[in-house]
């Protein structure tokens, strides 16, 4: 499972002060301040600085996420507007037919690579590695042989260090060159991936089953991660796109597993090498869609339409320093004009993004959440490399490391583990096929219950739920018992969305937006790297162990369930002390604000009653 697959948004406020800067000495927090003005990161907080659109609070720093990891972007001219698609401009049935391809895309390309476990019995059965099984294994007849199991749990495993690894470089060329470039590459490399796994199937001399995979993975990564711009389209509505896009990655497994039902249903007669000469349509579809009726460059975020709002609605825009060399006839006749082309600008901006009132209403709802989280904030603003030396990252890294390795493990060995804990290839082939089903299920249906989760749930409750699962799942993962088969599967399939998908939301949260490329992005490789460890670890419990996958999950179970611990800990102890602090800060700000209001209200009391005066804001040649 790639971490990246499960980033919960796209764009939001990063806090200007860091919460842990409320526990510095006066001198040393006014330092702090004044390092992180000089971190501007984004056009968006440019804009919010300047221009104070929106009402967003002087304390908030208004962004949009980042994925590179390499370049720190240069700070921008104040007020200045860059690229970007406007929706307006591009028909409603257009777009909709942008999202339903780009959906559809993810559904069929972007994390096959993960159904491993309903693809795996095919290539036992195809005898793919088979010659690297002994004499004595293949007079034995054994299903699978040690080296031969070796390799294929290999093949899986690089293929997820892939798409983990390569977000990196994906992510820095979305952020620099847009979609259209991923979309493409991706198509090419789905292409290769497709080949290669045809060739090596209908030529036996040549091994291209590993690099195929490899080229699968990185495929879907290319075409997956661009897919998340589209939410912009409909920028109203763009939480649930960015949830179908997600819920599309899950049902991707789903991919090896329709054509494991169609192998077994012809009796093999549907070869693998003839699926993917057939799986050739989806690139070749993918590039077709992006040649014909995709966008070239990615949608303007919400926080460029904002700024676009805000233009919109100062009607000194319709005056022009032209307009003075005019008769004033036909300088009221233009500036008429202009401000009735300014206000429809404005209609459609609204029609996008919601009124005044809804646009309100939205920022209300995010503030509810941050306040929810209790850990908004924590680190934002700080440095990406101060974040990396704190346990807030320290032990998410931990724990993350753990969980991929074990999920990842999980999904490459279930088959063996079962057939050695219940003693029967039978009953561990059912429960094999109940996960091929319920793996991309599970990832559909807990999409939407995943967004009510984060946003409502306070971070260490919902860092307490994970500990709480992943430890049931130790428990239940040890008994060898059909039932309790089930019972892991279930809890399986719906931890690896919650897991994931909590890790972004704590990043955004506790790390903020500017840092996400770099702080995030380091997270992802590093488990990407370890996830390799995979083959020894499959070594060890076949070698040491004698195929008993027991001790290799207790002893993961047991060392989730520690760092998952100190981390709930230290995140509970930590949020108790800001929100403590801040209701200290609030109360002193209280009283600072009572007794300004006396000293107002005493000054009023000799000014003349008609001190100032209110005027509209209407001009006079606005209809």
């Amino acid at each position: 499972m790639s971490l990246i697959q499960h980033v919960t948004q796209q764009e939001g406020i990063d806090r200007e002060e860091a919460l842990v800067d409320l526990f510095l000495p006066p001198v040393d927090r006014q330092l702090s301040r004044q390092e992180a003005s000089g971190r501007r990161l984004s056009l968006e907080s440019a804009i919010s600085e300047s221009a104070g659109f929106l009402g967003v609070s002087g304390k908030q720093v208004r962004r949009v996420i980042s994925y590179d990891a390499l370049k720190k972007p240069e700070v921008p001219v104040a007020g200045e507007e860059y690229g970007g698609l406007t929706p307006y401009k591009v028909s409603t049935s257009k777009r909709i037919a942008q999202v339903t391809a780009t959906v559809l895309a993810c559904w069929f390309a972007s994390g096959i690579v993960f159904g491993f476990a309903a693809l795996k019995p095919i290539l036992i059965k195809e005898g793919v590695f088979r010659n690297l099984c002994t004499k004595e294994e293949l007079d034995s007849n054994v299903e699978v042989c040690f080296d031969q199991d070796l390799r294929l749990n290999f093949f899986f495993s690089l293929a997820s260090t892939t798409a983990n690894v390569s977000a990196l470089p994906v992510g820095t060329l979305l952020d620099r060159y847009g979609p259209r470039i991923c979309f493409l590459l991706g198509s090419l490399f789905l292409t290769v991936g497709s080949v290669l796994m045809s060739l090596a199937f209908q030529i036996a001399e040549f091994d291209g089953y590993t690099i195929g995979n490899f080229f699968l993975a990185l495929g879907g990564t290319f075409v997956f991660l661009p897919s998340f711009q589209i939410a912009n389209a409909f920028p109203k509505y763009g939480g649930s796109i960015v949830a179908l896009v997600t819920g599309a990655f899950d049902a991707s497994a789903a991919v090896f597993l329709f054509y494991r039902l169609i192998y077994e249903a012809t009796n093999r007669g549907f070869k693998p090498q003839t699926f993917f000469l057939v799986y050739l349509a989806v690139p070749v579809a993918i590039i077709i869609a992006q040649l014909t009726f995709l966008p070239n460059e990615a949608y303007k975020t919400a926080p460029q339409l904002e700024m676009k709002i805000y233009k919109a609605e100062d009607a000194m825009q319709d005056v022009h320093s032209s307009d003075d060399e005019l008769p004033d006839d036909e300088m009221w006749r233009r500036r008429k004009h202009r401000s009735v082309r300014r206000r429809q600008r404005l209609s459609k901006l609204d029609e996008l993004l919601g009124d005044q009132v809804a646009r309100k209403m939205q920022e209300e709802k995010k503030e509810h959440k941050q306040e929810a989280s209790g850990v908004w904030g924590a680190l934002h603003n700080k440095s990406a490399k101060d974040q990396m030396l704190t346990p807030w990252f320290i032990l998410l890294t931990l724990l993350t490391v753990l969980q991929m390795v074990r999920m990842n493990y999980f999904i490459a060995t279930i088959r063996e583990q079962y057939i050695y804990m219940l003693n029967s290839v039978e009953l561990a082939t059912k429960v094999n096929d109940f996960f091929d089903w319920a793996l991309p299920l599970a990832g559909v249906i807990s999409t939407p219950f995943l967004g009510a989760l984060l946003d409502h749930v306070s971070t260490p409750n919902v860092l307490l739920v994970i500990v709480v699962v992943i430890t049931a799942i130790s428990i239940v993962g040890s008994i060898p018992a059909l039932w309790a088969g089930y019972v892991n599967v279930i809890l399986f399939v719906f931890l690896r969305p919650l897991y994931y998908s909590a890790m972004s939301d704590y990043a955004t949260k506790v790390f903020g937006f500017a840092t996400f490329g770099r702080v995030y992005g380091t997270i992802i490789c590093f488990s990407g790297l370890v996830n390799l460890s995979q083959t020894g670890i499959n070594a060890l419990t076949k070698r040491t162990f004698d195929g008993n996958p027991t001790p290799v999950n207790a002893f993961l179970g047991i060392a989730a369930f520690l760092i998952g611990t100190a981390l709930v800990t230290y995140v509970t102890v930590q949020v108790y002390r800001m929100r403590k602090k801040l209701d200290e800060d609030d109360a002193i700000t209280i009283t600072n604000t009572d007794a300004g209001s006396i000293m107002e209200s005493l000054l009023e009391e000799d000014e003349p009653r008609s001190y100032g005066a209110i005027y509209s804001n209407r001009q006079s040649w606005e209809p």
